[in-house]
């Protein structure tokens, strides 16, 4: 990993585990879906390893042609629990906060259907900390395309590149810090194993979002 970098100007931050926690709603309504579908549940150790990509990548590889179908059972089940069972990560309120009075422009680049994303953030009260939320469906393509980290940071200006921090918990993060030529940044309780994310390492490894927003107020 890189030990000395800059202070970025923008820091785009994944949603699902990164600054919420979210696991056992996509989980229930993921287990909802493919035993509707006549497929074993899922296992969460199996959720965290699988879920990854937005629902318009994934889903045909699941179900097929019936892909439009188990979404429309996944959305029905998610949409009557996500918000009830919402939960910020601890430390993320006050992270958030910070960085935002510290002029840092933050936005969101998540592979959750971007009206979700919306409406969780407009729920918690943290949309005025963000310049942009996208979301999957938002952009032509999702992440780790580059397309969505080009409409977070649009009429910001900021481009692409060394000013832009990308933060979140999965490989999928970093791969599209790197597709848009960014400063990936690893969030999670856990460090790196020395067999992981070979083709697109982070930058940097933070516990949690407060651990980066100290290190970020540092620089």
């Amino acid at each position: 990993m890189i030990r000395s970098l800059s202070r970025p100007r923008a820091v785009l931050f994944d949603w699902d585990n990164t600054l919420v926690d979210s696991w056992t709603t996509i989980a229930d309504a993921l287990n909802t879906t493919l035993q509707t579908f006549g497929h074993a549940p899922w296992t969460m150790a199996e959720v965290k390893t699988r879920v990854r990509k937005s629902m318009r990548d994934s889903f045909p590889k699941l179900f097929g042609a019936r892909a439009d179908e188990a979404a429309r059972v996944f959305y029905r089940r998610f949409e009557a629990i996500h918000v009830a069972r919402l939960a910020p990560v601890p430390g993320a309120a006050e992270a958030l906060a910070e960085l935002a009075a510290a002029g840092f422009y933050l936005a969101v680049v998540s592979n959750k259907k971007g009206e979700y994303l919306r409406r969780e953030a407009a729920h918690l009260g943290w949309s005025r900390h963000f310049g942009r939320l996208v979301g999957a469906l938002d952009a032509e393509r999702d992440k780790p395309a580059l397309e969505p980290v080009l409409l977070a940071l649009e009429g910001s200006g900021v481009a692409p590149g060394a000013d832009v921090w990308i933060a979140g918990d999965a490989d999928i993060d970093l791969e599209c810090a790197r597709n848009a030529a960014c400063v990936p940044i690893l969030v999670r309780e856990s460090p790196p194993e020395a067999s992981e994310f070979l083709s697109h390492p982070p930058a940097r490894h933070f516990p949690d979002c407060r651990a980066l927003s100290n290190a970020l107020k540092s620089l």
